[in-house]
């Protein structure tokens, strides 16, 4: 991107999670998924912009907290992340065991208070072999194999790097969970098992989870909501039972995403998603929309009854 110019990378981000629920952000690459997590957690570049708010349960607005908030009292303890490329967030000199020992420490030394704020509690001694236990129900918790624990980032496979991400992400049992491609590099048992214990983590233990995601076959696995970007917006949101099942989905775009599953049409979405910095004057979508009109070419669609479209 040039030098002073600014793109709206996320635009009217709309929604809410309950305890015990999750939502699938789903989309093609560079529509602003990624953005929208790092934004939450105050992850952002220095020279990005923020505007709106992010309300936890308690209040707290994530989006106007500073630094030494969001550090002691929202990471790892509020608001929970796996990252969309773990290898490059897992510190290389360091096993996986050193990683999940020093989480499991630094969690277990502050409490996070309402308001966000943080309430000092005495830190609890851990013993060799108390951490050591620790260490491995993490890494159970993620399916992350024992005999792995001692290894490096870099003698770890995509999926166990992968693996390890989340069950650092998992120790501090926060109350949101953001999930960014959380099954990348996995096969296809090792999805649908990382899908059931992020499903478990947040139904049974009444935590709520923001997963984002290319795979729809997960999504449907484990989604309560739906919610489909495109170009820096949400073009539709609604109930993830009848995203996959009926009625269906209801914009253009949405369907095109269903129907290129090899399950079931396997058709791609024709064409490519615009650029953020030169998006048209209508909808986002109409250059590739067989069913674009005059008024979608120059009239951008509000988000209006779960979905923005003037032709649904």
């Amino acid at each position: 991107m040039p030098a002073g110019r600014y793109v709206e990378a996320v635009t009217d981000a709309t929604f809410s999670l309950a305890p015990g629920e999750c939502l699938a952000l789903v989309g093609e690459s560079g529509c602003g998924k990624s953005v929208l997590a790092s934004a939450l957690l105050g992850l952002l570049p220095g020279n990005a912009e923020t505007a709106g708010s992010a309300r936890l349960a308690d209040g707290l607005d994530v989006l106007a907290a500073d630094e030494r908030t969001l550090a002691r009292s929202v990471r790892g303890r509020r608001i929970g992340l796996i990252p969309q490329s773990p290898a490059a967030h897992l510190t290389p000199v360091r096993t996986v065991r050193a990683h999940l020992e020093e989480t499991v420490r630094e969690l277990a030394g502050r409490a996070p208070a309402a308001g966000g704020s943080v309430r000092p509690v005495p830190r609890k001694r851990f013993g060799k072999p108390d951490l050591r236990a620790a260490a491995q129900a993490a890494g159970e918790r993620a399916a992350f194999p024992a005999t792995h624990l001692d290894r490096h980032p870099h003698e770890l496979s995509g999926g166990l790097a992968q693996r390890a991400a989340t069950a650092l992400a998992l120790v501090g049992d926060a109350p949101l969970l953001l999930a960014d491609e959380p099954t990348t590099g996995l096969d296809r048992d090792l999805v649908r098992r990382t899908v059931d214990e992020l499903r478990a983590h947040t139904r049974e233990a009444g935590r709520a989870l923001l997963m984002i995601t290319h795979d729809l076959a997960a999504a449907e696995r484990i989604a309560d909501t739906v919610a489909v970007m495109y170009a820096g917006r949400i073009v539709e949101i609604g109930p993830a039972g009848a995203f996959f099942g009926r009625p269906g989905p209801r914009h253009p775009y949405a369907r095109g995403l269903l129907d290129a599953l090899p399950e079931r049409a396997f058709t791609p979405v024709p064409g490519a998603p615009p650029e953020l910095g030169a998006l048209p004057a209508g909808c986002a979508f109409a250059a590739r929309c067989a069913a674009a009109d005059q008024i979608c070419r120059s009239r951008r669609p509000a988000l209006t009854e779960g979905v923005a479209c003037h032709r649904a």
